[in-house]
């Protein structure tokens, strides 16, 4: 089959190639970021794509927004996700959006190539193969909302809520501002709020956290 691959990771990326070629597949392309991939995949019309979550330029989720997009566009591409993260928000997306052909592999807890080739053909095949992980996180991420934060994050949500600043917040909890934003992104994450032009996330989520 026809495979477009996007990793980042040069070393990776290679060997994805040629374990690839190994079991009998053409790779097409084979991409370092996300707006390579989408244009790979409007250029080569390929059967799967693999790519990875963290990508190029801002290293967050752009590998899998790209993956939501060129489906979007393809309804019966075959999408594997391959990464070290579940990211939750745009995991959820992608599997409730594709009814055949998705997949979402942690690369960590791959233990044997064939499974892994297997893995492969048979979401080009059109079934879906996700990781126990990445099933158990989404499940937790059905709990209610606030109940998904650290005791640290619901501290800075407080914070937040009283309208300090992130200097403020820092100074209240004795933390540097590095680590407040650090903070307020994860518990971004955990709120489902994926950044939007249309709206403020930090807004959302003190409404969250007075609704909580």
């Amino acid at each position: 089959m026809r495979v477009v691959l996007a990793e980042d990771g040069v070393l990776l990326r290679e060997g994805l190639t040629g374990l690839l070629r190994r079991f009998g597949h053409q790779v097409v392309a084979a991409v370092g970021d996300a707006d390579e991939l989408r244009h790979a995949v409007a250029e080569h019309n390929p059967d799967i794509v693999l790519t990875d979550v963290r990508m190029p330029p801002g290293y967050t989720d752009e590998g899998l927004r790209a993956a939501l997009a060129v489906r979007r566009l393809r309804p019966g591409l075959a999408v594997l996700i391959l990464s070290q993260y579940v990211e939750q928000t745009y995991a959820a997306k992608l599997l409730e959006s594709c009814d055949v052909g998705v997949g979402y592999l942690l690369k960590d807890r791959i233990g044997d190539i064939a499974d892994f080739a297997a893995a492969v053909e048979q979401v080009a095949a059109g079934r879906t193969v996700i990781d126990p992980e990445v099933v158990r996180q989404l499940i937790r991420r059905q709990a209610a909302p606030l109940e998904r934060l650290s005791p640290r994050e619901r501290e800075v949500l407080a914070l937040m809520a009283q309208g300090r600043s992130n200097s403020a917040i820092a100074g209240q909890l004795s933390v540097s501002e590095a680590a407040v934003t650090k903070h307020i992104g994860n518990l971004f994450s955990k709120l489902d709020l994926p950044p939007a032009e249309t709206d403020h996330r930090r807004v959302l989520a003190v409404l969250a956290y007075l609704r909580g």
